[in-house]
């Protein structure tokens, strides 16, 4: 099956050089470009791609909003591609509340064009890439600037087994599936199952807003380890 892509880049030679580089592999395919968050919504609308990357910081509109609205689209909107957010910085609020939105990952722009590849291949598949000790630290540090966790998502925990706040706490602090499996000593189908039913107690979309929403219910906090 083929991949379509959306690029959103306020820079020409980016959108050149990711449409290239991906139009290149034979299960990918760059079915639009758009050069702010405004054009990116409506060109993700009319070619219902699978993935859009969506740069952070745009004219017109940003690529928070943008993810917002392609996520949260208006009544009789029914495709929601994934948005993989690409920023120059390994740490940025708005990628943080991005990933709250619903956005399934972030690239860094200087990442090796294998990464880049790779990781629309693996949001494509319907999983949040999480590079962990960046979007870790990212989300660390966002989380710290806040005076107490919100209640809501505290009392949210109250629904999960005790093994599943503990599969949870172990996402959070950015083990694989393997890793807690050995971590917990299961099978790794075993804690695939414990995270599909995590995220429909929780009403959460993937892996990433599991991420954040440990932290925000401090079940996680900045510092811990793991």
């Amino acid at each position: 099956m083929t991949i379509r892509v959306v690029i959103v880049d306020d820079q020409a030679m980016v959108r050149a050089g990711f449409a290239a580089l991906l139009s290149a592999q034979a299960d990918i395919d760059v079915v639009g470009e758009a050069p702010d968050g405004r054009q990116g919504v409506q060109v993700s609308r009319s070619s219902h791609p699978d993935v859009v990357l969506m740069d952070v910081r745009m004219p017109e509109m940003d690529g928070l909003t943008a993810a917002r609205e392609i996520l949260d689209p208006p009544p009789g909107v029914v495709h929601r591609p994934k948005v993989l957010m690409l920023t120059t910085f390994d740490i940025d609020d708005y990628v943080y509340e991005a990933l709250r939105a619903g956005a399934s990952g972030f690239l860094l722009k200087d990442a090796p064009p294998a990464d880049l590849i790779a990781a629309v291949r693996v949001v494509a598949s319907g999983e949040a890439l999480l590079a962990p000790s960046v979007t870790r630290r990212l989300i660390a540090d966002f989380v710290r600037q806040r005076p107490a966790p919100r209640k809501d998502p505290a009392l949210r925990l109250n629904g999960l087994t005790p093994r599943e706040s503990e599969v949870l706490e172990l996402i959070a602090r950015g083990l694989s599936n393997q890793e807690i499996a050995g971590h917990l000593v299961l099978a790794e189908q075993t804690v695939k199952t414990h995270i599909g039913r995590v995220l429909a107690k929780l009403g959460l979309r993937d892996r990433a807003q599991a991420v954040i929403f440990a932290y925000e219910a401090g079940l996680v906090r900045p510092g811990d380890s793991a």
